[in-house]
């Protein structure tokens, strides 16, 4: 950690992405020092790196603002709470959202992370148990963010990515985040993280559940979101040191029940 204290390594100003090769070029350029090795092409290399590093991010920063201030739908029981939501947000690294059916959680909560400003050091990784739900989800918040939605979310499912540099919101099956901590020990490519529907408890999500409890010591800056239905949330709240609960409630719709006549059941025979 004493890399990032160096006054030649400002990592404040750079992506996430950007920041394991920073530093494995400072720690090459330490090792170099000690070796008393000429250090003037480390020093260029390094300073063209950060260069290119803070132009993504000005680039990136200005991409954010077509969608810093999507719309919400009032009719949503999360819209009463979107306020409320955003402060625990925030001011925590981790918010357990218990909402039932209906309530346009799953919808909703990568909006207000955009419009909290999350996004732009790293991606808001949403994950999905299924595919066809993080296609669905994909589309859905494509389509609610307007034109710039087209580019701004993206999915990732078994053999298939839809996303690149300019993505902002990537959907994903839980086991596709999974597979991407062997490559990225410390989920660099994310600032925020919403694992939907845990109370499903697959293998997946406990193993997700698990693995990011230990890497919020080592990535202070990473906003876990859980979402869940109202099925035991505080188990949630203990695993992850008492973090707050926040309910909000469905949404239902009237159904009517019709009974075919008898005389269909004549003709059935």
């Amino acid at each position: 950690m004493a890399l990032l204290r160096t006054p030649t390594l400002d990592l404040d100003g750079i992506l996430l992405a950007d920041r394991g090769r920073l530093i494995a070029l400072a720690k090459k350029r330490q090792d170099s020092a000690r070796q008393k090795k000429p250090l003037e092409p480390l020093d260029k290399q390094l300073a063209d790196a950060l260069a290119t590093a803070r132009e993504r991010l000005a680039a990136r920063t200005h991409r954010h603002t077509a969608i810093a201030h999507p719309d919400f739908d009032d009719a949503l029981p999360i819209a009463e709470r979107r306020a409320e939501i955003a402060d625990l947000i925030a001011i925590n690294q981790v918010v357990i959202l218990c909402g039932e059916t209906g309530s346009g959680k799953t919808t909703q909560l990568p909006k207000i992370c955009l419009e909290l400003g999350r996004g732009i050091h790293g991606m808001i990784g949403c994950t999905q148990p299924r595919r066809i739900a993080a296609r669905s989800l994909a589309t859905r918040l494509a389509k609610e963010l307007g034109a710039a939605g087209t580019h701004a979310v993206g999915y990732k499912i078994r053999f298939n990515d839809h996303t690149d540099d300019n993505t902002f919101v990537k959907v994903m099956t839980d086991g596709i985040l999974l597979a991407e901590t062997h490559s990225d020990h410390l989920l660099w490519k994310y600032d925020t993280l919403i694992i939907d529907e845990a109370h499903e408890r697959s293998l997946n999500i406990d193993f997700l559940l698990g693995y990011v409890k230990q890497l919020l010591p080592k990535r202070r800056d990473l906003k876990v979101i859980i979402t869940s239905a109202t099925i035991d949330p505080q188990r949630f709240s203990r695993h992850f040191y008492d973090a707050p609960v926040i309910e909000v409630s469905g949404r239902t719709y009237p159904v009517e029940v019709r009974y075919r006549p008898e005389h269909f059941l004549d003709d059935a025979e």
